[in-house]
C-alpha cells in the first residue's frame, strides 16, 4: 500500500494535515472451519492485507468519515451525540458502532475527529474486513485519546457491534484473531473456554497463497443457519444418553460409538465434521510445533474435503480452485477458507512455482467457471499497530 498516496489523498478529502496512521490486518482461518459455533477449536493468523485509517483530529463534536472502497458513499458525517445505526451509512455503521460501544462502556472520547479508510482486503471475499475496521477504529481511538482498555476487551467490543449493531450473529473468532494477532503466529482459541497459545507457523520456503473465486460470500444468502441448527439437532440427539456441551467436547473415538444415537444420515455427516475438524485443529498445532509442513498439508486437504462431502459448503467455485491447487507441483495443501459459498481458499505453494501455480490455477478455473479467480500472497502478520507518517510505504 503506498503511504504517501494516503496521507495526500487526506489532505485532499479534508483539507487538513493528518496526524496519525494506523493499519489493522485481516484475517485467514488456517483449519478449524464451522468448529467455533460448535464448541470446538479454531486455529487464525492475521495476514499483511488489511485496513489503512489516516486520522486528523478537529475541536468540535463532528465526525468525518471517508472510506476509498467506497468513495460513491462519499463522506459520511456524524456527531459524538448521535450514533444510531442507520442502514443508510452503510459501511460507516462499523466505526460508528466502535465509537458508540466505547462511549457507552465510559470511555471519553470528547471531540470529533476526521477519518480516511483504505483497505486492501477484497470486498465480500471472506477475509473479516469488518473485523479489521472494528480493531483498526479500537485501537486508534485507544491511541488518542488514551482509552484505558485492555486489546482482549477490544476484541469484544468488536463482536459486540457486529452482534448488537449490526446484528450478524457471528462469533468471536475473527475480532481475536485480528485483534490478537502476532508476526508468524496462529492463535489456538477454544471457543468454549476463550482459552489460547500461540504456535508457529515457519513455512521455510513456502507462502500462503489465497485464492479468491469472486463469488461473493454473504452469509444471509448461504446455508449457514441451517449447518448451525443441523449440529444443534445432533448434539441435541447424542445428549440424550451423553453429559457433553458441545460437539467439541468429543474425541473421533467417542463420535464413532455414540454416532447410532443421531440416527440420521445428513446430521451424522455434518456433526462428523465439527467433531474430525475439530481433532485436526488439535493435530495441527501439532505437526507446526515439530515444523512439519507436510503432514499440516494433508490436514489441510483433509478439511476441504470433509466441508465438502460431510458439511457441504463448498460449491463448485470453491472446489474447482482447490481441485486445480491440488494438482499442482509444489503444493502441500489446499482447501477452503470461511464460511463457504464462495469467497476464498488457501494454499500452500513453494515460492518458487507460485508463478507456474497462478498460472495453472487461474487458466483451470477460468475455463471452467467464465471467468477469473484472483491470487494473493498471504503473509502472517502482528495485529493492529500504528504506522511511521513519515517511514516507508506498508
Amino acid at each position: 500500500m503506498d503511504t504517501t498516496k494516503l496521507l495526500k489523498n487526506y489532505e485532499s478529502t479534508f483539507s487538513s494535515t493528518p496526524e496519525h496512521l494506523f493499519f489493522s490486518p485481516g484475517r485467514i482461518n488456517l483449519i478449524g472451519e464451522h468448529t467455533d459455533y460448535n464448541g470446538g477449536n479454531v486455529f487464525p493468523c492475521a495476514i499483511s492485507l488489511g485496513t489503512y485509517a489516516v486520522y486528523g483530529s478537529r475541536d468540535d463534536d463532528i465526525i468525518q468519515l471517508y472510506s476509498d472502497n467506497f468513495p460513491n458513499q462519499g463522506i459520511v458525517s456524524l456527531r459524538l451525540n448521535d450514533l444510531a445505526y442507520r442502514k443508510s451509512d452503510d459501511w460507516a455503521n462499523y466505526p460508528k458502532g466502535v465509537i458508540n460501544n466505547l462511549m457507552n462502556r465510559g470511555y471519553n472520547i470528547d471531540h470529533g475527529f476526521n477519518l480516511y479508510i483504505k483497505g486492501n482486503l477484497p470486498d465480500g471475499a471472506g477475509l473479516s474486513s469488518s473485523a479489521s475496521i472494528e480493531l483498526l477504529i479500537g485501537d486508534l481511538l485507544k491511541s488518542v485519546f488514551d482509552l484505558d482498555i485492555s486489546q482482549l476487551d477490544l476484541v469484544k467490543v468488536g463482536q459486540e457491534v457486529e452482534n448488537d449493531y449490526i446484528g450478524l450473529n457471528s462469533g468471536i473468532m475473527d475480532q481475536f484473531a485480528v485483534g490478537m494477532g502476532k508476526k508468524d503466529r496462529a492463535i489456538l482459541l477454544d471457543t468454549n473456554t476463550m482459552k489460547y497459545q500461540y504456535a508457529p507457523v515457519q513455512l521455510g520456503n513456502n507462502v500462503i497463497v489465497i485464492m479468491n473465486t469472486n463469488k461473493r460470500r454473504e452469509l444471509q444468502d448461504s446455508k449457514y443457519n441451517e449447518r448451525r441448527s443441523e449440529c444443534e439437532e445432533a448434539l441435541a440427539r447424542l445428549q440424550s444418553q451423553l453429559h457433553i456441551n458441545s460437539l467439541g467436547d468429543l474425541t473421533i473415538d467417542q463420535f464413532d460409538r455414540a454416532s447410532y444415537l443421531i440416527n440420521d444420515d445428513t446430521l451424522i455427516r455434518r456433526a462428523r465434521h465439527a467433531v474430525f475438524e475439530n481433532q485436526r485443529t488439535l493435530e495441527a498445532v501439532s505437526y507446526l510445533n515439530d515444523n512439519d509442513i507436510e503432514d499440516f498439508g494433508k490436514l489441510v486437504n483433509a478439511s476441504h474435503v470433509s466441508l465438502h462431502y460431510d458439511y457441504e459448503v463448498t460449491g463448485v467455485e470453491l472446489d474447482t480452485l482447490v481441485a486445480a491447487a491440488w494438482e499442482q507441483s509444489g503444493v502441500f495443501g489446499a482447501r477452503m477458507i470461511g464460511a463457504g459459498f464462495g469467497g476464498c481458499a488457501i494454499a500452500i505453494v513453494n515460492e518458487n512455482q507460485v508463478s507456474d501455480f497462478k498460472e495453472n490455477v487461474g487458466k483451470i478455473y477460468k475455463d471452467k467457471i467464465g471467468y477469473d479467480a484472483d491470487f494473493y500472497i498471504a503473509e502472517i502478520s502482528d495485529g493492529p499497530r500504528e504506522l511511521s507518517l513519515t517511514g516507508v510505504n506498508a
